[in-house]
């Protein structure tokens, strides 16, 4: 991949990578990527008091939905379509070199969180202790950032630049969207999805629907979407608040985060938004939770190192 980095790019993936991409609203060769970093970092975490692990937001089961759609076949999917994502990236000189400030933010913050992922109260996917985390920096406009499933995480510099996040606004964005991945939002979507698709064709082909029933089917997974997708949306900022906070960061960050959120979106469309409906209500509900939240931080180590928000250009 390319040692340059265009900060004024702005990269689109191409469109082949667009239903991967979309999935978390349903995702280098460092050592943050090696599964033995990521169990040094895990025992560490358990190495610590019970009491970090105590508390916290109280979430369900993982829906039954998600044992619909094959993980493994998901994840794997998600693998290469990152992969390709950031030869796209590297080929219009718009992938960050590990080097580069914001990206040894995003990677230090992922360190300090994702060991929490498997604190009970957030009943994450057992498979999220196997997954091969990754971390990437992408140059571009957009104010967007994800992760797929498996671990793959990416940040679009526009999100960083345009919203000036400080580093407890970062957390806050990254442990919502580790969320996502370690509930398994995409996969119960496809799953509810394929259990849809699956009813109604059955049904059109016992009456002699035919194509009607495919018409149907589609439409019917993408309203499902819609309305579990309202639901991940809210767990993920619960969840990510408890991540953020158990890894020092300020969970109160939640609340600036989409009040700025809310004020940019009056100037433009962006594109997390569109995936990540903002509003009077989301932050109300994130109010609710941050007493749940509040020991965890209290009791957490402070971040050793501080970073803040690129330089303006």
């Amino acid at each position: 991949m390319s040692s340059l980095f265009d900060v004024s790019s702005s990269f689109e993936p191409s469109a082949d990578l667009a239903p991967c991409l979309s999935l978390h609203e349903s995702a280098c060769g460092c050592r943050f990527h090696s599964r033995r970093l990521f169990s040094g970092l895990l025992v560490a975490g358990c190495a610590l008091s019970l009491n970090v692990w105590a508390d916290g937001v109280e979430v369900g089961d993982r829906s039954l939905a998600t044992q619909l759609a094959p993980a493994q076949e998901i994840e794997s999917m998600a693998a290469q379509q990152y992969q390709q994502m950031l030869k796209q990236a590297a080929a219009q000189n718009a992938l960050a070199p590990p080097g580069h400030p914001q990206l040894r933010r995003l990677r230090y913050l992922a360190q300090r969180m994702i060991p929490f992922v498997g604190s009970p109260n957030l009943r994450s996917t057992p498979r999220a202790s196997q997954w091969r985390w990754e971390v990437n920096l992408i140059a571009s406009k957009q104010v967007n950032a994800f992760c797929m499933p498996g671990g793959k995480i990416a940040f679009y510099t526009g999100i960083l630049e345009q919203l000036a996040l400080s580093d407890d606004e970062v957390a806050a964005v990254m442990g919502h969207e580790i969320a996502h991945a370690m509930r398994e939002h995409a996969r119960e979507r496809m799953g509810k999805q394929m259990a849809t698709r699956g009813a109604i064709e059955l049904g059109s082909a016992l009456f002699g629907l035919k194509g009607v029933g495919r018409m149907a089917a589609d439409m019917g997974g993408n309203l499902l979407a819609l309305k579990f997708g309202r639901d991940d949306e809210s767990e993920a900022d619960k969840i990510g608040l408890d991540l953020a906070a158990r890894a020092g960061y300020d969970p109160r960050a939640g609340v600036s985060l989409w009040q700025k959120m809310s004020r940019a979106s009056r100037g433009g469309s962006l594109q997390w938004l569109s995936t990540h409906p903002a509003g009077d209500t989301r932050i109300q509900d994130i109010e609710v939770n941050l007493p749940a939240v509040a020991p965890l931080y209290a009791r957490a180590p402070r971040p050793a190192e501080a970073f803040g928000p690129p330089s303006p250009r």
